[in-house]
């Protein structure tokens, strides 16, 4: 899922996968760590679909 929320200076967004939520706020596990989220600072959050599977690394060719 994708989180945009309100941070000094603008919006950022958080895109991972939603961990918890609860009624003052939610975690979203991101490739760096673990974001919780007030729930007061989201403007806006959607489900999006899981990364596509990793490609296999190509051979050189001949």
């Amino acid at each position: 899922m994708v989180v945009r929320y309100r941070v000094d200076g603008g919006f950022t967004d958080a895109l991972g996968y939603l961990l918890s939520a609860t009624a003052g706020s939610c975690t979203v596990r991101t490739r760096q760590s673990d974001v919780e989220i007030p729930l007061a600072l989201v403007v806006a959050a959607k489900e999006v679909p899981p990364p596509p599977p990793r490609r296999e690394a190509r051979s050189g060719r001949a």
